[in-house]
């Protein structure tokens, strides 16, 4: 066997979301986050695919997103990622609740989880989320953007994501496998139905937590669920060799696909959850410039040629930006 490189963590979180300006109002202004990538669904082009992400689009910082409107609303349950969390500057999460307030978001009180602080609230469909309180480095690799959120409050990346699983011991045994350390257990709040919260990190620094909790609630996919979680396999080499431990627990990988942005490898693990194995480059600057990022439909590869047929089918959108502040005379 080649020799296996842990993964250092979330490379990206894909959801499925209803409206797409909707979406893309909460995520951008609301949230403050940088469309880095406008495209369509690959397996799907009659779709948008949304990439928000840090200021690079660094990888371990996008959520990205499947607007298929005429799908029904979803519900969060065993076999499922059930809470996706990102990092934020500690003592940033007044500032995050006035926002919520400000912009009529649905949150609920915060709560203690490992020692952090943990803000919940929902997208506008559904979608759970938090944001986690942390400390952040002069050394983090993130790059905040700040056109709508200054920099002191401005979200960091990925802080985790949370399984719910009816049997979680093969798939914590699978995250083993992945590199992921068991760093401790507590008690499960009001959060989910699960007794128990198990707690994996990995390596790296931005998307190092994966949660695991028990459930037997039943769940569908739809508007406001998670599609996949993506783990970084930063090279070629990297990836095929998490793809042969993967082979070796009895799972069924997929041939490698080029994703144009990154290459993927994609398998559901043993509670059902869709798993991505995601490689570093070549990433969102190789088709725009830094300054673009997000500032056109990109139609990678053979979809260009069938550029005009594929925008009659998408609904018309614009990104939010701020309004520019006027200097004083």
């Amino acid at each position: 066997m080649v020799d296996l490189n842990p993964t250092p963590g979330i490379h990206h979180v894909t959801c499925v979301a209803g409206d797409p300006q909707r979406n893309l109002d909460f995520w951008v202004e609301t949230l403050g986050l940088r469309l880095v990538k406008r495209s369509i669904n690959q397996d799907d082009p009659s779709t948008y695919h949304f990439f928000v992400a840090d200021a690079e689009g660094t990888p371990g910082t996008s959520m990205t997103f499947f607007p298929w409107e005429d799908m029904k609303q979803g519900k969060v349950g065993t076999g499922q990622v059930s809470r996706t969390a990102f990092r934020v500057p500690e003592g940033s999460l007044d500032y995050w609740e006035e926002r919520f307030d400000e912009y009529g978001v649905d949150y609920d009180a915060r709560v203690e989880r490992f020692g952090e602080t943990v803000l919940p609230f929902r997208d506008p469909d559904g979608l759970p989320v938090e944001l986690v309180e942390v400390d952040i480095g002069d050394d983090d690799p993130t790059v905040p953007w700040t056109e709508f959120v200054p920099e002191e409050s401005a979200i960091r990346g990925f802080h985790s994501v949370t399984l719910w699983l009816a049997d979680p011991e093969p798939s914590m045994d699978l995250l083993r496998t992945m590199g992921l350390e068991e760093v401790g257990t507590e008690e499960a709040q009001g959060d989910a139905p699960g007794d128990e919260r198990t707690r994996f990190a990995a390596n790296g620094t931005v998307g190092k937590y994966v949660d695991v909790l028990p459930t037997i609630e039943s769940g569908r996919q739809g508007h406001g669920t998670v599609h996949h979680v993506a783990f970084q396999t930063p090279t070629d080499d990297d990836q095929m060799a998490m793809r042969e431990a993967v082979s070796s627990k009895g799972l069924r990988p997929t041939q490698q696909i080029n994703r144009h942005w990154f290459r993927s490898v994609y398998f559901r693990e043993f509670g059902g959850v869709l798993f991505e194995l995601a490689t570093k480059d070549p990433g969102y600057t190789s088709d725009e410039p830094l300054d673009d990022l997000g500032g056109r439909l990109v139609l990678p590869g053979e979809f260009e040629a069938r550029r005009e047929e594929i925008e009659a089918n998408l609904t018309d959108v614009t990104v939010p930006r701020a309004e520019p502040v006027e200097a004083d005379d």
